[in-house]
């Protein structure tokens, strides 16, 4: 009876789970193992049926020049941008913990750009960076710097992405470590506070050990965000000037709807699958040692 009961239980769960697994299934799993398959395969406006070429997509990939700027400038642009942001919402949270007045307003005011769509984000800061009439533009020519086309010029296009970019997201990591500030047992820094610990010390020995996870999730969503970035580049640069902003979501786009070269495309595709795998893996078994779980 007990066994009967169990077998009961499990199918029921597994009714439950069936609808999320067969839109895992159609639209996860399928498009990886399709996507797989194609990175193998000659499929552009030269052949009418895709024709087995092997690895031979990865080696024309890694041989362009254009794809490797690609990959270098999605490296740099993960660097900048994932400890920036998450580091910033951190410190928002921390600032905006506090219950005083004005801190509803303040926690609105940052988390205001996680709500704007990115297109749109993407073209109110196409305006800050404009020549000439440009509010930063502007500022530059206020304190006497000149005018400067950051969007046109090779050497700034992908830093003036990547401050549109942390601007958007701090307040997304904001409302993850305030929630995860205000889990924290008040007695806990109360206790401290008695024994004489600095504001410092508090942080360092009782609040950072206890946000870590969120620390981790936090960096597991924000470095997925650096490597599917392609709205604001379409919107902005379309990853000039001279592929100086290029990243290699948009070279996948590009590959796919514009030179409709499927085989290099999904080729790409499965190197970036490949490396967010990577790098996601030594995110959680490098930090997860350290980090306690209440």
């Amino acid at each position: 009876m007990g066994k009967s009961k169990q077998i009961k239980e499990n199918a029921s769960a597994w009714l439950f789970l069936l609808p999320s697994l067969i839109f895992l299934i159609l639209f996860t799993l399928y498009p990886i193992i399709k996507t797989l398959i194609m990175s193998f395969f000659q499929s552009d406006l030269s052949t009418e049926e895709p024709i087995y070429i092997g690895s031979e997509n990865f080696k024309m990939m890694w041989e362009d020049e254009v794809f490797r700027k690609a990959f270098i400038n999605n490296l740099l642009f993960a660097a900048g941008t994932v400890p920036t942001s998450v580091l910033i919402g951190m410190g928002l949270a921390m600032l905006v913990n506090r219950t005083v007045l004005g801190s509803g307003l303040a926690r609105t005011f940052f988390f205001y750009p996680v709500v704007i769509p990115m297109v749109t984000a993407a073209f109110i800061w196409l305006f800050f960076y404009t020549p000439e009439y440009g509010m930063i533009n502007n500022l530059f020519k206020f304190f006497g710097a000149g005018e400067m086309n950051l969007l046109g010029n090779s050497s700034t296009a992908l830093i003036a992405i990547m401050v549109m970019v942390i601007w958007k997201e701090a307040g997304f990591f904001m409302i993850f470590y305030l929630a995860a500030l205000q889990n924290i047992p008040k007695e806990l820094l109360e206790a401290s506070y008695m024994d004489g610990a600095s504001k410092w010390v508090q942080f360092r020995k009782i609040i950072f050990p206890l946000i870590m996870p969120t620390t981790l999730f936090s960096f597991v969503i924000a470095t997925t965000n650096a490597f599917k970035t392609v709205d604001q580049l379409v919107v902005m640069t379309q990853g000039g000037p001279n592929n100086a902003s290029n990243l290699l979501l948009y070279y996948i786009y590009e590959s796919t709807f514009r030179f409709l070269d499927y085989g290099k495309a999904s080729s790409a595709t499965v190197v970036v699958l490949v490396l967010m795998l990577v790098i996601a893996s030594i995110q959680f078994f490098g930090a997860d040692r350290k980090i306690h779980y209440s």
